[in-house]
């Protein structure tokens, strides 16, 4: 795999690098408590934006406490936040394909609109290692929401756009990275992953 072309490969944590812990396990709880699926996920995108969770000036009780309020859900913060942690699980031939961008000289990081949390699983799983970066929107201020945390990026890199390639499980997210001139690739699965990734880097 080389393509000269594109120099950086960015990957989402949850749904691309692990499985996608937090909507399929507030999913899971929805289901099990009688609560409308839509209804949570539709408060849970409004709530970690909004409380301020994922960009670093909210806090845990307040995402949780949002998300009592507006869906019902039960439980207290230690309890539901193991329940979201537990739902990411690393996919280990995901971090061997990392391996082998790196050994052939690709930059690798972690773009991820997520909170404390990815370092509670970096803690658990250990996988920070594997990439030169780690861009967590908590950290950073700014979300995939935001059109201007590309440009940010592409700066922090000193690449061109079209050196970067982002893999992400949000087609909200890719077209935004696509409209600043990234390079993008949405993620279903491991085989139409695997597909569009050797298409690319030849």
């Amino acid at each position: 795999m080389s393509n000269h072309s594109i120099k950086a490969v960015l990957l989402d944590y949850g749904g691309v690098i692990a499985d996608e812990g937090f909507q399929n396990s507030l999913r899971a709880m929805a289901r099990e408590q009688g609560i409308d699926e839509d209804t949570m996920m539709n408060v849970a995108r409004s709530a970690v934006y909004d409380s301020g969770f994922i960009l670093g000036w909210g806090t845990e009780d307040k995402f949780w406490k949002w998300m009592r309020e507006g869906s019902g859900l039960k439980g207290s913060d230690t309890e539901l936040t193991k329940r979201v942690l537990d739902g990411f699980v690393l996919r280990p031939w995901m971090i061997e394909w990392v391996q082998e961008l790196n050994a052939q000289g690709y930059i690798t990081g972690i773009l991820s609109d997520q909170s404390h949390w990815l370092d509670w699983l970096n803690e658990r799983d250990h996988f920070f290692q594997f990439f030169d970066h780690v861009f967590n929107s908590y950290y950073m201020g700014e979300g995939k929401r935001n059109p201007a945390l590309f440009a940010d990026i592409t700066e922090q890199l000193a690449l061109s756009p079209n050196e970067i390639l982002l893999v992400d499980d949000m087609k909200s997210n890719v077209t935004r990275a696509q409209a600043a001139g990234w390079q993008i690739i949405h993620y279903v699965d491991k085989v139409d992953f695997l597909q569009k990734i050797d298409k690319l880097l030849i």
